[in-house]
Parts: structure tokens; C-alpha cells; sequence
């Protein structure tokens, strides 16, 4: 039977990045006998040897693949430790990696991303950004969005002074299909306050992602 089940909207790109909306979920019998749909419709006989544990396999891997769906990005947050010795300079974490996948054509794009912030009332645990990041990845997306949600989400949970992030990314869909460029990249970048304000704070945050290495 249908269940309606409490999902994360990935599609907002504001404050609400995390509002919870309902979403109609098949049962994983429904959704493995889709599988075999779309197994016929590429050619191929889903109940020869090879492809016969497939549906189950492509199930069991949608959701971790799209676990995201089903996390609050801004409860990685939850915790900040303030005893910085009074630290309030930039804090960044760079070259994150992760996969996520085209909301367009349900391909994977890969890449990094580079986070940045001033503290305010203090700092996360280092992991807890790349959690942020991970959250969002593992849903369907688009870049641009996931740029802005990352954002979002430290400027609700942390209200630090500015936030920078920049995201890049090798996009399947345009190098597997249509155009075929392999090796083309997408870069996006998302600042506030003092990033957005001061250019000299952006010129250092570009500077310490690309140097150092």
C-alpha cells in the first residue's frame, strides 16, 4: 500500500532549503517492477540470469544513493563548540568530495566542494560541513541548487559573519550524452557578508583554495 512519507524539498534554494513536504512513496516491490519497465524498454530481458537480481540490486543502491532525502541537513550543525580561545577568523574546509546525481537525467556528476565561514558565537567540528555536503549531494540536484543549499543551511543553523562556497563538478550528462565534452567542468560560488562585501575576502578565500595543496 502507498505510504506517505516526509521528505526534504531539494528544490529550494532559500531559507526553507529544509522544509519538510509530502511525497507519495511506492512500495519497493512497485519500484523494483519499475526497474524491469525500463530494463524492457532499453532492449533487454529482465528475467535472463544476468538481470534477474538487478531490480532488487538498482533499489537496494537508491537508497543510499539518495539517503538524502531522508536527512536534515541542519542537524549536522546542531552542536558548536564555543571555547575558540577567541578565533574569528576564516575557518575552511576544501576539496570534498562527492557524487551526486542530474535531477535532469539521472546521471552521476562528481566533484569538490570548498566551504567557508566566519564564526559568529563559534565553530561545528570540521566533519559536520562535509556532512552538510553529503546531505544535499545525495539527492536529486542541480548545481546551482546545491550551491545555494549548502549556504542556506550554515547561515540558518550558525549565523556566522559570511559564508563562501564554491562547488566544482564534472557533469555526466554532458559529457556521457548529448555534447560529449569529457573533461569539461562547472564551477559555481555562493557568498555572504563579509565575503560578499569585502572582494579582498573573496580574493583570499580563492587564493586558499587553490594554494596550499
Amino acid at each position: 500500500m502507498d505510504a506517505v512519507v516526509k521528505t526534504l524539498n531539494p528544490n529550494t534554494s532559500t531559507k526553507s532549503a529544509v522544509t519538510a513536504v509530502p511525497v507519495i512513496r511506492p512500495s519497493r516491490e512497485e519500484a523494483e517492477a519499475a526497474v524491469r519497465v525500463l530494463l524492457r524498454w532499453a532492449g533487454d530481458d529482465p528475467s535472463r540470469e544476468g538481470l534477474r537480481d538487478t531490480p532488487k540490486r538498482v533499489v537496494k543502491a537508491y537508497e543510499e544513493l539518495f539517503k538524502g532525502y531522508h536527512q536534515n541537513a541542519e542537524e549536522q550543525l546542531s552542536t558548536v563548540f564555543e571555547e575558540v580561545e577567541g578565533y574569528d577568523d576564516m575557518v575552511l574546509v576544501k576539496d570534498i568530495p562527492f557524487t551526486s546525481h542530474c535531477e535532469h537525467h539521472m546521471v552521476p556528476f562528481v566533484g569538490k566542494a570548498h566551504v567557508a565561514y566566519f564564526p559568529a558565537d563559534g565553530v561545528v567540528g570540521l566533519s559536520k560541513l562535509a556532512r552538510v555536503v553529503e546531505v544535499f549531494a545525495r539527492r536529486l540536484q542541480t548545481q546551482e541548487t546545491m550551491t545555494a543549499q549548502i549556504t542556506d543551511t550554515i547561515d540558518n543553523a550558525l549565523k556566522p559573519r559570511g559564508i563562501a562556497v564554491l562547488i566544482e563538478a564534472e557533469h555526466m550528462c554532458m559529457s556521457m550524452r548529448g555534447v560529449q565534452k569529457q573533461g569539461a567542468s562547472t564551477i559555481t560560488t555562493r557568498f555572504t557578508g563579509a565575503f560578499r562585501d569585502d572582494p579582498a575576502e573573496q580574493a583570499r578565500f580563492f587564493a586558499m583554495v587553490r594554494g596550499f595543496r
